[in-house]
């Protein structure tokens, strides 16, 4: 099967999750592309898109939090929304593409992928399977605008939420957030500490900001560290934050472990006792499958929001206030075990299932 697998640099858990559906496609012998869809107009579109969005979680996550707010008020207003219309700008690039380039299937991890193939299907030009993939426990303002054959979403409890936001139930498949298999590995948390170079005998805590080292990590860890410090080490992760790192490197030095980006994430799950960590989709999934006990930050506000709510309340992580008062072994062992029982590990596999049968069933291009 020929796959196409769209995404944007609007934070890391979109391309993650891209990187978990082509490593799945490629393990079972399937062609993969992985593509930004503005990189078919420009970098310079890319790196637009893509800094704009971060800059603005880095520096004014309660400005971006406004934004969303002002998304969830326009769809409820009748046509189309101003992302669609700024996604068409981008739909010729697309249209030349697939006229040059044939697929089977195209898997989205990203609303904006799925606005421009929605566009290209509202004007009669032919598709292959387009599936779009939720990254995020919530469905997103102006999903319901988009026309694919399949929507993926995280779990069975949202399946009310996509249908009164007008997605019809045959089209959802409730399969999960696909990981790359790193997270799924067998191994034990000495192995991933000797592979760190970590004592065998310390309490770990691991704190991160997603890859852009975004949200309240600075209070988080000054909180931590004041309540913690003598009992627990603190691994902080500031992604591309430069500034972040500078400056708990300034204020901490050597009293806590600081990194800026890893390609090693899976192993400081595994070696960590503890996961404290903006409530992204993926960076919660991840935690999950892993099977870590998971504490959510203060998210930024918008899709964040209702991860953190959706993960407390099913009782897959806990809010920071929860463990102010101490560490609690029974609670955590009943977190891990609630995670290992309603968050899938195989959901790349299951998706990259899905794009078989979609195709097999009608491997004729999509027509409105």
């Amino acid at each position: 099967m020929e796959v196409l697998i769209l995404s944007c640099g609007t934070g890391g858990g979109h391309n993650a999750a891209a990187e978990a559906l082509r490593e799945e496609c490629e393990r079972r012998g399937d062609r993969a592309v992985f593509l930004d869809p503005y990189a078919l107009r420009s970098d310079r579109t890319v790196r637009l898109v893509s800094g704009t969005y971060v800059s603005l979680v880095q520096k004014t996550p309660r400005l971006f939090g406004a934004v969303y707010s002002l998304g969830e008020l326009v769809r409820k207003l009748p046509g189309r929304s101003p992302v669609y219309f700024i996604n068409r700008k981008a739909a010729r690039a697309m249209e030349h593409f697939l006229s040059q380039n044939h697929f089977d299937a195209v898997l989205m991890p990203h609303l904006f992928p799925a606005e421009i193939m929605t566009y290209l299907k509202r004007r009669g030009v032919p598709l292959p399977k387009t599936i779009f993939v939720a990254t995020d426990y919530t469905c997103i303002p102006f999903t319901e605008e988009t026309d694919c054959d399949a929507y993926v979403i995280p779990h069975p409890d949202l399946l009310g939420e996509f249908t009164r936001r007008g997605l019809p139930r045959e089209k959802l498949y409730p399969l999960g957030i696909p990981v790359r298999r790193a997270f799924r590995q067998e191994i034990s948390r000495a192995d991933a500490r000797k592979a760190l170079g970590l004592e065998l005998d310390e309490t770990y805590l691991l704190v991160s900001g997603g890859s852009m080292g975004a949200g309240v990590l600075k209070r988080a860890v000054r909180e931590l560290h004041r309540q913690f410090g003598d009992t627990a080490r603190l691994i902080v992760i500031c992604g591309t934050n430069r500034r972040l790192y500078r400056s708990l490197s300034k204020k901490y030095g050597s009293s806590i472990i600081l990194l800026q980006t890893t390609d090693k994430m899976a192993l400081y799950l595994s070696a960590c006792d503890l996961y404290l960590t903006k409530p992204g989709g993926l960076s919660t999934t991840e935690a999950a499958v892993v099977g870590l006990p998971l504490v959510a930050l203060h998210p930024i506000p918008g899709c964040e929001t209702k991860n953190a709510r959706f993960f407390t309340s099913h009782q897959f992580a806990v809010s920071l206030s929860q463990i102010r008062s101490g560490v609690d072994p029974d609670l955590w062992s009943y977190m891990a075990q609630q995670q290992r029982e309603n968050v899938p590990p195989d959901s790349a596999e299951r998706i990259c299932d899905l794009a078989h049968r979609l195709t097999e069933n009608d491997p004729a291009p999509t027509t409105p």
